[in-house]
């Protein structure tokens, strides 16, 4: 008896861990149980202002009438972020009892944290093409637990919005995609990382004409949003909440670090890395994203030939499209100027999926279709996480842990570069 429920237990385990039907089953357990461990961090790991009582400031401010963005300041700083984070805080401002409720903020901040959890298991599985275990790796992030629940930083409603919008590009639903994508760009500008992969998923699945139409609609929604700060001060919003020009302060830069603050701080330096990213941008536009519609010459030909029809040759999966809006973010994330702690919501619940869009070259080619394979493979997926997680954990960031965090960056794109079917791999 006890050899037939321990042969039963063991054949439920592995259909758990491997088999598509039961996904379901064990990322509810995976939610329930890191929503669980949530509670227990809230209840027991000191919370640390930083940011949480700048945004109640702010919004106090604009409470009392004040429309010109660049008198809106806090302990911390000026009102730098767009017009969706006000109307945010604003509602959280009342619910927190002007911001004084600091508990409650948490646990409505862990209520987001759990839907961003259950929304990355949705983007999992609609994607496919992953062993059901992967999900086991979404909720080991300490510092991910960190800046939702004990920092409450405005990332995390951007990244929850960011997203929905994927899961509905994902489903084909662009309409309200762009929507919801809208909704997260009012809140941070960092969404805009998103917009070079979606604008290729758009004109390649719908065609220059609907892709025009729904950029004027993400357009239209920012103003909608700014209305109040637009009607009286506009060129105060745009300047402030769309600085593409901020300078970072070195000390808090979590990716440079190994550079000398000197060099941190030059026009130059960062005029590099603009190019860089463009560059890198082209290269997966060229030789990756638009390899199965002829190449991206082909798709932009086409695009202006027909605006009005879809310029892609092959109908796009969820696979592609997801694949394709992950890697537009990190190639804006190994590029970024400046990297904080709370940008490690931007990408975290992500690397788990680009990792397995990955199959990185090895001496070992000779073994490619045997169990060691599988495992080598493994290793590297694993230990690419693992140092990532690391180098965002230092605190202050080192030379070693910055130099870390940019190399591990950059060979996880290169993994996906190397991926079959325009940087999508096969398991």
């Amino acid at each position: 008896m006890t050899k037939f429920s321990l042969s039963s237990s063991l054949t439920f385990a592995r259909r758990l861990l491997f088999d598509p039907a039961f996904f379901w089953s064990l990322a509810a357990l995976v939610v329930v149980g890191d929503a669980v461990l949530t509670q227990l961090i809230i209840r027991f790991v000191r919370y640390t202002e930083i940011d949480w009582e700048t945004y109640i400031y702010q919004i106090e401010v604009y409470r009392k009438g004040e429309r010109d963005y660049s008198k809106i300041s806090g302990p911390t700083g000026p009102l730098v972020y767009p017009a969706g984070h006000v109307h945010i805080h604003e509602a959280l401002y009342h619910l927190t009892d002007h911001g004084s409720n600091v508990k409650l903020a948490q646990h409505i901040y862990s209520i987001l944290y759990i839907a961003s959890l259950a929304l990355s298991c949705a983007i999992y599985h609609q994607a496919g093409r992953l062993p059901n275990w992967v999900v086991l790796l979404l909720p080991l992030s300490k510092r991910l637990h960190s800046i939702f629940v004990l920092r409450l930083f405005n990332d995390c409603w951007a990244v929850v919005l960011a997203q929905l919008s994927i899961l509905a590009y994902a489903a084909g639903l662009d309409d309200v995609g762009t929507l919801i994508f809208s909704g997260a760009l009012s809140v941070k500008m960092s969404a805009l990382l998103y917009l070079p992969g979606i604008l290729v998923v758009l004109v390649k699945r719908r065609g220059l004409a609907t892709t025009t139409r729904l950029v004027m609609t993400l357009v239209a929604m920012q103003a909608l949003f700014a209305k109040s700060f637009l009607q009286e001060y506009p060129w105060s919003y745009v300047k402030n909440a769309f600085d593409l020009s901020r300078i970072f302060l070195y000390k808090w830069t979590v990716n440079w670090r190994f550079l000398e603050e000197d060099t941190f701080l030059t026009p130059t330096f960062a005029r590099t890395l603009l190019l860089g990213h463009a560059t890198v941008l082209v290269a997966f536009g060229l030789s990756r994203w638009c390899r199965n519609d002829g190449g991206a010459v082909a798709v932009i030909e086409r695009a202006l030939r027909r605006p009005s029809y879809p310029a892609g040759l092959t109908p796009m999966t969820a696979n592609d499209v997801i694949t394709i809006l992950f890697t537009s973010n990190l190639i804006g994330i190994l590029f970024a100027r400046s990297l904080h702690y709370q940008f490690y919501s931007w990408y975290a619940q992500q690397l788990p999926f680009l990792a397995w869009r990955t199959r990185f070259p090895t001496i070992v080619k000779h073994v490619s279709h045997s169990p060691l394979w599988v495992l080598w493979l493994t290793i590297h997926r694993v230990f690419l996480l693992v140092a990532i997680e690391y180098s965002w954990n230092v605190f202050p960031s080192t030379e070693f842990s910055s130099g870390v965090l940019c190399a591990t960056n950059a060979l996880l794109l290169a993994g996906v570069w190397y991926g079959e079917r325009g940087g999508i791999a096969k398991d």
